[in-house]
């Protein structure tokens, strides 16, 4: 393994993972305590959660466990499923352990800023641990085949910068701050490079298609429990029309346009 493919990789890496800050930057152009972008926002993230955990993490997952349990086919395909209910289960238990400090309360049609920060840190955290598998997958893919590695750092590219618009938005609503929504939600890209930096320096000896898959299958239970549980919800009582609805299937459309491109 030269030098050279090891930086190209990691350079793939860093790029996908920055490309939050693209999507991050529109905090800049929204007008705070702008509800209905607030509500569209959060439907938008629960559309981009649900479907790249459904249509692309849990597929890859599957596919690794097969590459390990060749001669068992059962295996390989519920040992992912298994992983995606423990994810949500890990999810549930963080959700019902950590307290909000202030009782949500609707004033006017609002919604508590200690409320719509909570969600909006657990979804760059969700995001955060689901780019540490995606950084893996990049950057051992490079390795083996710098065109695939090419192509799904493209792809995850993509992906990341409609990730990067869902956590900057509700953030600037509570704090006001555009640095504060610029740099968590670059924060939440950049632990996909560092993913691949631990593949690298700590992880190289023991890692495995399977340890990959079964991460990946939980980080996707987590992002689905996100977002039924806390975005779409919240989503609704900022606007009880069809922003929601809309947010959520032009979240997934993007991302499945982004899929053939």
């Amino acid at each position: 393994m030269s030098s050279d493919s090891v930086l190209l990789a990691l350079g793939i890496t860093f790029v996908a993972g920055v490309s939050t800050s693209l999507g991050a930057l529109i905090a800049f152009c929204v007008r705070k305590k702008d509800f209905k972008k607030i509500a569209f926002a959060m439907a938008f993230s629960a559309g981009v959660m649900i479907y790249v955990s459904f249509a692309d993490i849990l597929p890859m997952a599957s596919d690794m466990f097969e590459r390990t349990f060749k001669d068992s086919a059962n295996l390989a395909k519920g040992a992912p499923l298994l992983m995606f209910f423990i994810g949500a289960l890990f999810a549930g238990l963080i959700d019902a352990f950590v307290p909000e400090h202030i009782e949500t309360k609707m004033i006017d049609g609002d919604v508590s800023s200690s409320k719509i920060s909570r969600v909006a840190i657990m979804t760059a955290i969700a995001l955060a641990i689901h780019n540490f598998p995606e950084g893996l997958s990049v950057f051992f893919s490079t390795l083996e085949d710098t065109r695939l590695g090419i192509a799904l750092g493209i792809a995850i590219m993509l992906h990341n910068i409609p990730e990067g618009i869902s956590v900057a938005l509700p953030i600037f609503h509570t704090t006001g701050s555009r640095k504060k929504a610029f740099w968590i939600a670059t924060f939440s890209g950049l632990v996909e490079p560092l993913g691949a930096i631990c593949a690298y320096f700590i992880l190289m000896p023991i890692l495995s298609p399977a340890l990959i898959g079964a991460c990946m299958a939980a980080t996707a239970g987590i992002m689905v429990f996100i977002a039924l549980d806390e975005l779409l919800p919240m989503a609704k009582q900022y606007d009880d029309q069809h922003t929601a609805i809309v947010g959520v299937f032009l979240g997934m459309l993007i991302i499945a346009i982004s899929s053939f491109i």
